[in-house]
């Protein structure tokens, strides 16, 4: 951090040594403390705090440090010293600029909060927020005391509640940012405010939000916050459902201090911040910050070798899943040919991407400009003809494995040598598909889920033939999309399915034990998942969980026995949400009604008794998955237990506050889960055998992260 004189002004240059990004480590907080007693004396009249990072303004605190404080105490007094050090930045006599271009969060939008004047870029990346909340902290430098004040509580509760960041339009909407600027003039236009300031003699401070508009007006009073503080736990509650302590604990500090003396405010909040640090959900949260920060700065194989960037993009089948491919790409300013058998084809294809940039459109987050640039980097054909230019080619046809190795052998005679051919496949064999390809070492497999534009996870399934360039191809172009990757080995439901599989197939298993589908549901629900397990066959189709179901068993044998419930309630006509009936009905819209009353007497099922706990069905519905991700481990489908928590949190929904499936696991003691799992073979049968490295895990009293 280095200070730059100009006559009456001061340039603080904000640069951490020998790093990417600025971080508020320790140090870089005493220098800024060092930087502001020097200030406080100087005869500058206005300063100006500007990064020499690219499009990083200041990224946040050191989540290390974070993850390090053990107890309420250290805790707590590091918020302590971040507050008394932007309290001295807020007191200082010069006018206090922020020049901001880039990521300023976190700790970084605390510290513009205690600037008197803030200016920022219209580049895209630009943004500025306070995402504490989801590393299961809250902001505690300052930020739940001045965020109100300066947006107003609405505007304020939206970023720190949610652990939003926001661009920089948004910013100078709601007033964090007082100025949005093109980047090339952003000093310039700092440098011209720091004069007119200095040569004013006078600061520039909103003390106070003022609201704009009748409804904001009418709020900003006691009983209006009364009502805004109401909805906001309504909401909280429903989203998080209890489980998320830290959204909780900002509310009820924001509500005791909003209006109120600013320094019994910072004293609560610092106490806050240092109950949450040392909870199990804070600790759980930083652990896949860890997990998805190193998937950024991997490359998906263990050699130096990158992937070729993709500049052009070709998709195989129209359907929804090939459409939400196409707008993906085009999302991500990729060109993209969409190939399908006939126009009207094509045409759906292009109409589920262009219901995709519409719901952006509709929510602000491109205008009406991008909507039809980005529309206009999709192209359809019914030949091959704009093939000779695609880097990549990602097929997404029916799941018929002769079906597609047909169309693959065709496709990879119309494109380039070197281009690298994706299958986009939940249960087939890769290194089958792509066996007689005249290039099967830059064959792989992409596996999308559904909906495509949602679902955050793709596996990246390498075939015995596959090469490190072809991964690492797919593996940016994955992260490159928005998505998170995972490197996966070929083998039968690659990673994500073997383990839901067994979950899913339990639930049945569970309901024909005499549990209602309410009952089973509602208990997974209380664990933490976003959906209850039969709620979600329904989502899936349950003519293609049977089928999925169908080729586990066959590839693994008695532990993946399927349950015959499933294919009961196929052979009924009800394929789940698709045709509006499964374990439950749906309306014309696909929302989920109430169960089918029916549904026990068409499948022959006992009046439900629900006899087990919750506690029985969640050790039922997932020990198996715990069971199989062992196997997984020592059969090197992933190489590590960040990337199997990683795949059911991004892939599954596995409840983060867990940490993931085998962090929950190492909670437990394999000893616990081997004891019960032999005790639910006697119950219930081999399905619940534990595998032999589980138990060799159990008997040394070894944890999966160890």
């Amino acid at each position: 951090m280095r200070v730059r004189g100009e006559g009456p002004l001061a340039w603080i240059e904000l640069d951490l040594p020998g790093e990417k990004a600025n971080v508020l480590k320790s140090g870089m907080l005493l220098r800024l403390r060092e930087v502001i007693k020097e200030l406080s004396t100087s005869p500058y009249k206005a300063v100006i705090f500007v990064s020499k990072k690219q499009n990083i303004f200041i990224a946040g605190a050191d989540i290390q440090e974070i993850k390090n404080l053990v107890t309420i105490e250290d805790a707590q007094m590091a918020c302590e010293i971040g507050q008394s050090i932007y309290a001295e930045l807020e007191s200082l006599p010069q006018t206090t600029i922020a020049a901001v271009n880039g990521a300023c969060v976190g700790g970084g939008c605390e510290m513009i909060l205690a600037c008197d004047y803030r200016i920022g870029t219209d580049d895209r990346s630009t943004k500025v927020g306070l995402p504490e909340i989801q590393l299961g902290v809250l902001p505690g430098f300052g930020g739940t005391q001045r965020l109100p004040k300066l947006v107003g509580l609405q505007a304020a509760l939206d970023i720190i509640l949610a652990g939003k960041t926001v661009d920089s339009k948004k910013a100078l909407k709601i007033g964090l940012l007082d100025q949005c600027v093109p980047k090339e003039i952003l000093l310039k236009i700092a440098l011209k405010k720091a004069q007119e300031f200095a040569a004013a003699g006078t600061k520039r401070r909103h003390e106070k939000f003022r609201p704009r508009g009748f409804v904001n007006k009418l709020l900003e009073n006691r009983l209006g916050n009364m009502v805004i503080f109401s909805q906001a736990r309504k909401t909280l509650m429903a989203q998080t459902k209890g489980n998320y302590p830290a959204p909780v604990k900002a509310l009820e500090i924001i509500q005791k201090t909003y209006g109120g003396n600013s320094q019994k405010g910072f004293v609560r909040e610092a106490k806050g911040f240092g109950e949450l640090a040392v909870t199990d959900v804070s600790k759980n949260l930083i652990h896949i910050f860890f997990m998805t920060d190193a998937v950024k700065k991997s490359s998906g194989v263990s050699s130096d070798i990158k992937g070729r960037d993709v500049k052009s993009l070709a998709v195989l089948g129209a359907g929804t899943m090939g459409g939400g491919i196409a707008q993906l790409g085009a999302e991500k300013e990729i060109s993209v040919r969409l190939k399908d058998i006939d126009l009207a084809a094509i045409g759906r294809g292009l109409k589920a991407a262009e219901d995709i940039f519409e719901k952006g459109l509709k929510r602000k987050k491109i205008n009406k400009y991008e909507f039809k640039r980005k529309m206009g980097l999709i192209s359809g054909t019914t030949d091959y003809s704009g093939f000779k230019t695609a880097d990549v080619v990602i097929e997404a046809i029916v799941e018929d494995v002769n079906v597609k190795k047909r169309v693959l052998a065709e496709t990879a005679k119309a494109c380039r040598d070197d281009v690298v051919l994706a299958t986009n496949t939940s249960s087939l064999s890769v290194s089958e598909i792509g066996r007689d390809l005249p290039k099967p070492e830059q064959f792989v497999g992409m596996h999308f889920f559904n909906p495509v534009h949602k679902m955050p996870l793709i596996e990246v399934i390498r075939s015995d033939k596959t090469n490190d360039v072809s991964t690492a191809t797919i593996y940016d172009l994955s992260k490159k999309m928005g998505k998170t990757p995972i490197v996966v080995k070929d083998g039968p439901g690659f990673l994500v399915n073997r383990l839901l599989m067994p979950y899913l197939n339990e639930s049945c298993y569970i309901l024909s034990n005499g549990h209602s589908v309410e009952f089973v549901d509602k208990a997974l629900l209380k664990f933490g998942m976003p959906m209850g397990p039969l709620h979600l066959i329904d989502e899936i189709g349950i003519d293609v969980a049977v089928k999925v179901a169908k080729i586990l068993a066959q590839a693994l044998g008695p532990r993946a026995e399927a349950s015959p419930l499933m294919a009961k309630v196929v052979d009924s006509k009800k394929l789940g949400k698709k045709n509006g009936s499964g374990f439950y009905k749906y309306d014309d819209h696909g929302r989920k009604l109430n169960v089918d009353p029916e549904i026990y007497k068409i499948l022959d099922l006992p009046t439900p008794k629900n006899t087990m706990t919750e506690g029985e069905i969640i050790r039922r519905a997932l020990f198996p998955m715990i069971n199989e991700a062992a196997l997984c481990l020592e059969e090197k489908i992933v190489e590590s237990a960040e990337m199997v928590d990683l795949g059911m949190i991004m892939g599954t929904g596995f409840p983060p506050f867990r940490g993931g499936l085998l962090k929950w696991a190492d909670s437990l003691g394999t000893e616990k889960i081997v004891d019960d799992l032999d005790l639910m073979v006697a119950k219930y049968g081999l399905r619940f055998k534990p595998s032999a490295p589980l138990r060799t895990m159990a008997k040394a009293k070894r944890k999966f992260y160890s």
